[in-house]
């Protein structure tokens, strides 16, 4: 659209279901490509993409007239049936439900690209758990603690 102007930058993270440690290193990094084809695909572009075992996140600079949740939606479908397909043969891969999106100013996309590019060295330090919480606070996000994670699953682990 003519005269229309942008910048629209976004942190989206979202654990692997039950927060198990299914991303694995040997494949980890084709998982990234195909997200990130998935993402330029639909007209975005990829600025950061790091993931561990249990959880991945995905800073974009998105297009204005594209919804947030179709683009999560499409990235967690796919990227799962591909996963199923090509690398998961013995264990069901499946992403959590729903997601966590933190928008960012021009200012701040170095900070952010850094942070998600050393995700192995943060998570040394702390746990997804306390790193999600933390966004959520920081962001000023109000949420019911018994939608953030699969409790009764988490619960179960401990026992």
């Amino acid at each position: 659209m003519a005269n229309t102007f942008t910048q629209l930058y976004i942190q989206i993270v979202f654990s692997v279901r039950s927060r198990a440690s299914l991303i694995k290193d040997q494949w980890r990094e084709n998982l990234h490509r195909y997200i990130t084809g998935i993402v330029q695909n639909k007209g975005h572009k990829m600025l950061a993409i790091n993931s561990m075992p249990d959880h991945i996140h995905i800073f974009v600079s998105m297009k204005p007239d594209a919804a947030l949740s179709d683009l999560v939606r499409d990235i967690k479908s796919n990227s799962s049936k591909w996963i199923n397909d090509e690398k998961s043969k013995h264990v069901k891969f499946e992403w959590q439900e729903g997601y966590g999106a933190f928008s960012y100013s021009h200012s701040q996309i170095g900070d952010v690209i850094s942070y998600i590019r050393n995700q192995q060295e943060h998570h040394r330090k702390k746990p997804f758990r306390e790193e999600y919480l933390d966004f959520l606070r920081k962001f000023g996000i109000s949420y019911d603690p018994k939608y953030l994670f699969d409790i009764e699953e988490e619960e179960s682990k401990q026992a």
